[in-house]
């Protein structure tokens, strides 16, 4: 998917995820770190990168 939609799927996950859940996010645009970067840092959580390549541990 192109961004902003991995974006916009990780903000509805995260609105229906419970404190201290961690999603793993695969996103393979190139913008998408960014965006992802940018919506963990506005809403409090932290993003790393998985063990695999375009993807993201995102803890809220």
């Amino acid at each position: 998917m192109r961004c902003p939609w991995p974006a916009l799927r990780l903000a509805r996950a995260m609105r229906e995820a419970g404190e201290g859940m961690r999603l793993l996010i695969l996103a393979d645009d190139p913008i998408a770190p960014g965006e992802i970067a940018a919506l963990a840092d506005h809403h409090g959580w932290t993003v790393r990168p998985a063990d695999q390549d375009h993807a993201f541990i995102v803890t809220k």
